[in-house]
């Protein structure tokens, strides 16, 4: 516990963190609101399914070639909830499910014969959030911040589609970062741990949520040397319930 913590190491993470709650927290919010909760979890697990399919290839794993399959793969499933998102509105969440199992059932297809299948999936489903470094999170920052223009001043003019699309390409950046599970996280806790709230208050509450949640569970998993996209997972947990009991009293009642 005297050890001090390796800002090389715990610096790229937190800052890693930031980039990724500075679109989820506003993108959750739209999730919750549409009631398809669990999109998420099916689009990132789509785009998994595009990066274990170019592993399958023998392709480079820091090649182009992987990044165009994730991205390729989640845009594609992307527009196909838009699609029965209009047809089928009344069984929107229960399709989103069966992409999802699909999704996973097909990636642990594709590992069986790898030797590494294990170790692959391991890093797709909790991340890889400690090996980052600042320049790597370079590209990550430019396109969120694109995202976030197009987000919150263009996708009035755009429509529906523009939601889907958007979130296809943030949740794919953010897999191979953080994984699955705390891309799940930073999307739907914050945002439900602060539905009493105004539109604009809550915002800054989900952010406020997800700093403090990746702050602490980064330094806990440090100098417990525990997996720290699973801590941060419980971090935001245990910070999302003690926001929802202190802003309990503020609820609109009924």
């Amino acid at each position: 516990m005297n050890e001090l913590l390796d800002l090389s190491i715990v610096g790229p993470a937190f800052i890693a963190g930031l980039i990724v709650l500075s679109t989820h927290v506003p993108l959750g919010q739209e999730v919750l609101k549409r009631g398809i909760i669990f999109i998420d979890l099916a689009i990132a697990q789509v785009a998994g399914l595009g990066v274990i399919a170019a592993h399958a290839m023998d392709w480079d794993p820091n090649g182009l070639e992987v990044q165009i399959a994730a991205v390729g793969a989640a845009l594609a499933a992307a527009i196909g909830l838009n699609w029965t998102e209009k047809r089928w509105p009344s069984i929107q969440e229960p399709l989103i499910g069966i992409l999802f199992i699909l999704a996973a059932t097909g990636g642990i297809l594709l590992l069986s014969g790898n030797p590494h299948g294990s170790e692959h999936l391991k890093e797709l489903l909790v991340g890889q959030i400690l090996w980052q470094s600042y320049s790597s999170l370079m590209p990550l920052a430019l396109l969120y911040a694109v995202t976030l223009i197009i987000w919150f001043k263009l996708r009035d003019r755009f429509g529906p589609l523009t939601f889907y699309l958007v979130f296809a390409v943030v949740v794919t950046a953010s897999v191979q970062v953080v994984g699955i599970y705390l891309v799940f996280a930073s999307l739907i806790i914050p945002a439900l741990a602060t539905t009493g709230l105004r539109r604009g208050n809550r915002l800054m509450l989900g952010y406020l949520i997800g700093v403090v949640s990746y702050l602490a569970g980064i330094i806990i998993s440090f100098y417990m040397d525990l997996p720290t996209g699973a801590v941060i997972v419980w971090s935001m947990a245990a910070v999302a319930i003690l926001v929802g009991v202190l802003i309990s009293d503020k609820r609109p009642q009924g």
